[in-house]
């Protein structure tokens, strides 16, 4: 494997195979997850794997193939949270170029405030706004996409957020 423009008009950079000359691309992984509410408070979990053991984040992870995005967000919420909920609709995009991923929330209304989280999961516990724990939080998407939501309930809708993070 050689990194190389390929010979086939393409303009970046790539991985080919120096034998056979097969393009090997390299694409951003996808993370999917809901943003759980029930009433006035947001669904966090407690991470009890790395990276950012013992921070707290909304349930999400990586997408698997042969699931699409939003059952990829529901498997995580299930897995992680334990939860019960009803999926609605996509609320946050966001690209981290950085690391290679594009990270996607999906709003969900939870029907229970029990939880049975899992293996990867410390604790899952409700939020109101001002209980949010802003400094403990595992990741940036994760911030601005609880920024974002507060900011969208204060103003009485709901939108879809395109961010690009550092």
């Amino acid at each position: 494997m050689k990194y190389r423009v390929p010979d086939d008009g393409d303009t970046k950079l790539r991985a080919v195979c120096t034998v056979c000359h097969l393009v090997h691309y390299e694409n951003p992984l996808n993370v999917v997850g809901t943003l759980p509410v029930w009433g006035d408070r947001v669904l966090l979990c407690k991470r009890n794997i790395e990276p950012r053991k013992g921070k707290w984040t909304l349930p999400a992870g990586f997408m698997e193939l042969s699931e699409s995005v939003a059952e990829g967000a529901a498997r995580e919420t299930t897995e992680e949270a334990g939860a019960q909920f009803e999926m609605q609709e996509l609320f946050s995009i966001l690209s981290v170029p950085r690391v290679g991923q594009v990270h996607m929330y999906f709003r969900a209304r939870l029907l229970s405030e029990q939880f049975d989280p899992g293996h990867e999961t410390q604790e899952a516990r409700l939020f109101l706004e001002e209980e949010i724990p802003w400094d403990e939080l595992s990741f940036k998407t994760v911030r601005e996409t609880l920024a974002c939501f507060f900011k969208d309930r204060r103003a009485g809708h709901f939108g879809v957020h395109v961010l690009n993070v550092d």
